[in-house]
């Protein structure tokens, strides 16, 4: 049994977990462990490098391969460094919007609207959490207008087909002002980066 660690966003959890799961029930002999960092890492990505070089670290020796499941996700480049020095790959791309969405349909969607706010399954569920008050706006709500001032969109990347996400992100449109739009993309990159790690260790 050929053993894969995934050290991933806390934000793409689920959707790693649905993937892993279906990996193991088609039997093929890789077996996939995933181990998460917390999600509110995505308002701080300064601390992304050296939380995933921890984690990358306290795993070396029990799996045959690491892959890291964030791109590059705001570091500038220092998740990059990390990843180097450490000897493992993290997914491609900047961040999870343009994997999901593939690279030219969100290089499409960026030149259609710069001032466009994404939103994935996750950060449509924990919306208040992470944005609203995660960006201090829930307790001093000039920042809004800070924040979001140039924004003219809200974009939401579906993973899944679910009506009430639908709802809260038409909810989390209205509460910054911004018109809603949805685009389906399933798991888009997260697929083959998993496929290819797959079969590196089978």
């Amino acid at each position: 049994m050929s053993k894969v660690l995934v050290v991933a966003c806390g934000a793409l959890a689920k959707e790693l977990r649905h993937l892993i799961a279906s990996f193991e029930r088609e039997g093929n002999g890789c077996s996939i462990d995933l181990e998460c960092l917390p999600a509110k890492l995505h308002n701080r990505p300064e601390l992304i490098p050296e939380a995933v070089r921890g984690r990358v670290r306290a795993a070396r020796g029990r799996y045959r391969h690491i892959l890291v499941g964030y791109a590059d996700c705001g570091t500038g480049g220092l998740l990059d460094k990390v990843c180097q020095e450490e000897g493992v790959e993290r997914l491609p791309g900047p961040h999870c919007y343009e994997l999901y969405a593939g690279a030219g349909a969100f290089a499409n969607l960026q030149e259609e609207e710069l001032g466009t706010l994404y939103l994935t399954d996750y950060l449509v569920r924990h919306f208040e959490r992470l944005i609203l008050e995660g960006l201090g706006i829930l307790d001093h709500p000039e920042l809004q207008d800070v924040y979001f001032k140039n924004y003219t969109r809200l974009v939401y990347l579906s993973q899944e087909h679910d009506p009430e996400l639908d709802r809260l992100g038409r909810q989390a449109a209205d509460s910054l002002g911004l018109r809603f739009e949805k685009v389906v993309t399933g798991y888009g990159g997260l697929v083959d980066a998993l496929v290819e790690i797959r079969e590196r260790a089978a």
